[in-house]
């Protein structure tokens, strides 16, 4: 019996396996380069560009080309690492969490969701170690035996942060690639040049689509996803402990890591519906990927807003309950201090505009979806810069009490990471399959339409 029309994932215009497959793998394998996957690439060039020019300056000036001080030693660095961390965590958290539910949805975003983790972990990687002053050291952070007895500070949530980072790097690149082994069978299979079958057959690692390999597959994807959720919940964790380990005024609160988590499933299901959109359009996948696939993750985005609007007004409240004059200071000056005008913004972004979501028709627009995507991405930047920056700038010393100056390598750091993500994904979109083909083929014999 067919799925109702609410439930139905794959439009009724392309229901055939053939018509799945060649949606996905005729782009790569028969169509050439379009002229606006060349556009793009050469649009995004000048901000990989810039990103390597603002890292080799600081790697050869230091870090005083950022605007920290003497007070306020944290800065842009740090906010983009957590903001790009926290996008990475979303791609396998949705993978993993919608596989568990059985959620069939999943089937047309888990690819590019997953990939979304690689590109945008192996980023944010970069941010702690061009801010540590003195870079080459930067392995010292590894517990290795050596002559100097130097070991890591294991008190230190910093530590903590390193292997978290590198495990779920690991965790993810091996959960991606495992789920594209059938489908690089299917391009093996379906390549007409002797070089496309031999790479995609040496990359599909001898898959022949026979049941035992079918059942080893379920098996082994399904165990990662249960290990992925608790994985995932870790880092972001770990990265909230980041500062509620510290003892600074605002910042040291039980609330910190399931905050940063929820955050992190906020700003990534925002960045998955951005690139879902752009993937629909650019690749012509209107029938795999419907409207009702982005009125499925409006409504996660919605829920998440809700989540972070009352994190805040907890913070709030716990200020004024625990009595502490210094977190009662910080919190008064989150309002009416000197970064006042970005918090309203961040509130704006976060708490107000997605309330809109709550609408059918606005579920259903994907302009407007599109921007509800965009300004959430950038209200969590926000959040991510001002719990620094609130912080630092207005600590207990009121003689210590300085503000953040934005510098023009703030800027570059900031624009030009964005580059390298979106490149990562053009160059992705021309070698392997974008979009899951054997999970939507799955989908599509389960409502009957095959």
């Amino acid at each position: 019996m067919s799925a109702p029309r609410h439930q139905t994932w794959i439009a009724a215009d392309r229901l055939g396996y053939g018509e799945i497959t060649a949606a996905v793998a005729d782009p790569i394998q028969k169509q050439g380069v379009g002229r606006a996957w060349v556009i793009a690439l050469l649009g995004v060039l000048p901000l990989v560009l810039l990103t390597l020019g603002a890292i080799g300056a600081v790697l050869l000036v230091g870090i005083g080309l950022s605007g920290v001080n003497t007070t306020v030693v944290w800065g842009f660095s740090i906010a983009n690492y957590v903001w790009w961390i926290g996008i990475g965590n979303a791609g396998t958290l949705i993978s993993s969490m919608l596989l568990l539910t059985r959620q069939r949805w999943r089937a047309s975003i888990n690819r590019f969701a997953e990939a979304m983790t690689l590109f945008a972990a192996a980023i944010a990687g970069l941010f702690p170690i061009i801010h540590l002053g003195r870079p080459l050291y930067a392995y010292w952070l590894a517990p290795y035996p050596n002559t100097m007895d130097l070991w890591p500070q294991w008190r230190s949530a910093l530590v903590w942060d390193f292997w978290a980072i590198l495990s779920y790097l690991l965790f993810s690149a091996v959960f991606w690639f495992t789920g594209l082994l059938p489908d690089l069978a299917t391009m093996r299979d379906r390549a007409e040049t002797r070089t496309g079958r031999m790479v995609y057959g040496a990359l599909a690692l001898g898959w022949r689509n026979s049941a035992r390999h079918w059942q080893v597959y379920e098996t082994f994807h399904r165990t990662m996803a249960a290990l992925a959720v608790p994985l995932v919940c870790s880092v972001h964790s770990i990265v909230g402990l980041d500062f509620a380990a510290s003892l600074m005024p605002g910042w040291q609160e039980s609330l910190f890591p399931p905050y940063f988590v929820v955050g992190a499933m906020y700003s990534g299901f925002a960045m998955v519906v951005m690139l879902a959109i752009v993937i629909r359009w650019g690749l012509g996948l209107q029938a795999m990927i419907t409207p009702a696939h982005f009125d499925a993750m409006a409504k996660v985005m919605l829920f998440a807003s809700v989540a972070m609007t009352l994190s805040y007004a907890t913070e709030w409240f716990m200020a004024w309950y625990g009595g502490e004059h210094a977190d009662r200071t910080v919190v008064g000056y989150v309002f009416a201090g000197d970064y006042r005008w970005l918090y309203a913004g961040l509130l704006v972004c976060n708490c107000i505009v997605p309330q809109a979501l709550w609408l059918c028709s606005v579920r259903g627009n994907l302009w407007l979806l599109a921007a509800i995507a965009i300004l959430i991405n950038v209200g969590m930047w926000l959040e991510r810069i001002l719990i620094v920056w609130n912080t630092l700038s207005h600590g207990y010393a009121m003689s210590l009490w300085r503000t953040y100056h934005v510098s023009l390598y703030d800027l570059a750091i900031l624009f030009g990471p964005l580059g390298l993500f979106v490149m990562g994904f053009l160059v992705l979109a021309r070698l392997l399959p974008i979009v899951s083909m054997h999970e939507v083929r799955q989908v599509s014999h389960a409502e009957g339409a095959a």
